[in-house]
């Protein structure tokens, strides 16, 4: 039988039965919200989706705070979005600011709420990055065996094949995998990283292009994929650098290609390195100005 899940939109006459006395049964959790908020609205998408996913788990409540100014001032919040967990009538966390995927199933966890293939990913991650990658694949290959609807796994893998550099093997996993799983947040940045990676293969290489660029400086065709092949290699800023000294002196080159591609990395950074992309799009502005 399917489980229920469980999204409400709470006001200061619903919060005591929504919030309060649910949370002697499963946890609650509280976004103190504006709706006209990117933030704020990302943010409930995110825990819309955990809501689904751990069905029956948790409880999603979502407070409009322009239209219950009693519960923002009861509650005093004051950035935006903030969420409160709820568990046996008290707040037991509290949490400002918008939070990646990873760290709202973090805060789900502090609950007791998680899959167990979910650690067993994490210990292949840390298998993986102490580099021990063998042990990492036969950890997710278990993980994947015990939880085969947890796709989380097999982008796990992808991930793994592209760090390890097996690149078919990182093409062949992906464009099996469900377009639902590719239009995920992870699904993305993985797309995004072999879309590079691919393109990155296709040039000449690294020390070839730095050989070429030693010899001739405003080579703005080995400096374009130069910074191709930095962004494979996750040194996004040498990318941006080199993306930028080719606008400095050749904007219009092939078509205006490296605005669009710093354009592109600001997009890929926002989520992540905010401050980054902000400097980089106010030095985009500057120079473009």
């Amino acid at each position: 039988m399917k489980k229920e899940v469980y999204i409400f939109e709470v006001s200061e006459k619903s919060f005591a039965e929504s919030v309060i006395q649910n949370s002697h049964t499963i946890p609650v959790i509280v976004e103190f919200m504006g709706i006209w908020s990117e933030p704020c609205v990302t943010m409930s998408d995110k825990l819309s989706d955990l809501a689904g996913e751990f069905a029956g788990q948790f409880i999603f409540a979502k407070v409009d705070i322009d239209e219950q100014e009693n519960l923002r001032k009861e509650h005093n919040i004051e950035n935006l979005p903030t969420l409160k967990v709820f568990v046996n009538g008290e707040v037991v966390d509290t949490e400002e600011g918008q939070l990646a995927e990873d760290e709202c199933r973090a805060l789900l966890k502090k609950q007791g709420v998680f899959h167990e293939s979910d650690e067993m990913r994490l210990k292949a991650r840390e298998l993986h990055l102490s580099g021990d990658t063998q042990s990492a694949f036969v950890m997710l290959t278990e993980a994947i065996k015990k939880d085969p609807a947890n796709t989380r796994i097999a982008l796990d893998m992808v991930q793994v094949f592209i760090d390890s550099k097996l690149i078919d093997n990182a093409n062949e996993l992906y464009n099996k995998l469900p377009q639902s799983v590719k239009d995920t947040n992870m699904g993305k940045s993985l797309g995004r990283q072999l879309t590079f990676v691919n393109q990155a293969a296709k040039t000449d290489g690294i020390q070839v292009l730095q050989k070429r660029l030693e010899s001739k400086e405003k080579d703005f065709d080995a400096r374009f994929d130069l910074a191709i092949c930095m962004i494979a290699e996750y040194e996004t800023m040498t990318a941006i650098n080199h993306l930028f000294y080719i606008l400095e002196n050749s904007v219009d080159y092939n078509g205006g290609a490296a605005k669009e591609l710093i354009i592109a990395l600001i997009g890929i950074l926002k989520e992540k390195e905010p401050e980054v992309a902000k400097d980089t799009q106010q030095k985009l502005s500057n120079l473009l100005a």
